[in-house]
């Protein structure tokens, strides 16, 4: 008969299986995206109890210790959807100190760089960096060319986060070098896309268009169905940008249908939300509130706390615009709830600055100034460049020169 032990240790592999297995269905596309996060949510308490019984046990052992550094590391999809960034940064950790103890400095990388992610996921822009500078610095010393270019991308986001999109772009082009040198066609598609983005981001939205483009043609060459839709929803908040609303919605229209056939809830519920964005443009509320709600379904449908607290927002502006000032300011309310639980800083700061400005009116002015006091504490620390634009509102609110 095995010891508890033993038995502990064949449970927490099993259910590393599982986990593996759950994330694998998820990744088929399809129904089997509901399937997979189904299977997690049904074994849950199981794969959490085999993780942490490894987490707590003595890393000398080699197959504790790849069991660490396995649980955070096979199921990154499900596991991003259903995880807070606070417990996968505990995961991540473990699969640290693991990788560690096995010498492997490959895995130590790997275990850095999502480190650097998940901070950022929680708007730690330059603590992420201190992540991604370890990470690269390991990729250089092995030759890890893949990792470096990942590293080089981790950079380029964080950096895109903070607004600074020409130092972002510095780094996605190092980024495209590399990729492009191990011909990883992929990684060159997300090169281009991330180019695109931070083009947009400046404003040279010609530009933008011109990368999303270069990346369509090497997502179709790939056969990529997942980051076409994506690309193709990217190439439609450009148009948007440029006026051409209209056309924007023709872009949104393709990535949705592409989101449906491939089920990819994810870049579904990105379309809706954006098709939503463009009706709002062209004045047409009640059509952008629609999609919004159904954009909202689909978050909660699939445990994307982030992408709910978005579509709060969306539904937030579109009653605003409306001028029901009580239903937005809920909606706002409700976002910046989830904002809060999922420690998404500049998330909080949109809820607090987008209250405040509701808030702007005889008798609840103190009221404005202070939710815009707090959101643009959040702004100064995350770094976000609407500080400018909240701190000139506050001075025209008190009256200052």
């Amino acid at each position: 008969m095995p010891s508890l032990s033993q038995a502990q240790q064949r449970h927490a592999a099993h259910y590393c299986l599982v986990l593996g297995e759950a994330n694998a269905l998820y990744l088929q596309g399809g129904d089997a995206i509901l399937r997979g996060l189904k299977l997690f949510d049904d074994e849950r308490a199981n794969i959490e109890a085999g993780h942490d019984w490894a987490a707590t046990q003595p890393l000398a052992d080699e197959t504790v210790a790849r069991l660490c550094y396995e649980y955070p590391n096979v199921g990154p999809y499900v596991l991003s959807l259903r995880q807070h960034a606070r417990q996968r940064i505990g995961w991540l950790e473990a699969a640290l100190a693991a990788a560690r103890r096995l010498k492997n400095r490959e895995y130590e990388g790997a275990a850095l760089g999502n480190l650097g992610l998940a901070y950022a996921e929680l708007g730690e822009s330059r603590r992420a960096i201190k992540f991604y500078e370890m990470y690269l610095a390991i990729a250089r010393e092995i030759g890890d060319r893949r990792g470096e270019g990942n590293a080089l991308c981790y950079f380029g986001n964080a950096y895109a986060d903070l607004g600074e999109s020409r130092r972002a772009i510095e780094f996605y082009e190092k980024q495209l070098i590399i990729v492009r040198e191990i011909g990883d066609r992929r990684g060159e598609g997300a090169a281009l896309g991330n180019l695109g983005l931070a083009y947009a981001a400046l404003g040279e939205t010609r530009r933008a268009i011109e990368r999303h483009e270069k990346a369509l043609v090497v997502m179709r060459a790939i056969g990529d169905r997942k980051n076409k839709g994506s690309i193709l929803g990217n190439l439609g908040v450009a148009y948007a940008a440029l006026g051409e609303t209209r056309r924007a919605i023709e872009f949104h229209e393709k990535a949705l249908v592409i989101a449906s056939e491939i089920g990819d809830r994810h870049v579904e519920g990105n379309a809706l939300g954006n098709l939503g964005l463009a009706y709002a443009d062209l004045g047409e509320t009640r059509r952008a509130i629609e999609c919004y709600e159904k954009h909202l379904v689909i978050v909660r449908e699939i445990g994307d706390r982030r992408g709910e607290g978005a579509a709060l927002g969306c539904l937030g502006l579109a009653y605003a615009a409306l001028g029901e000032t009580r239903c937005a300011i809920e909606f706002y309310e409700m976002y910046l709830a989830i904002a809060r639980e999922i420690g998404d800083r500049r998330g909080e700061g949109n809820a607090l600055w987008n209250t405040s400005l509701l808030l702007d009116k005889p008798g609840e002015r103190g009221q404005a100034i202070a939710h815009a006091e707090a959101a643009l504490k959040i702004y100064e620390q995350v770094e976000d460049p609407n500080a400018v634009q909240v701190r000139r509102k506050l001075a025209e609110w008190r009256g200052e020169r």
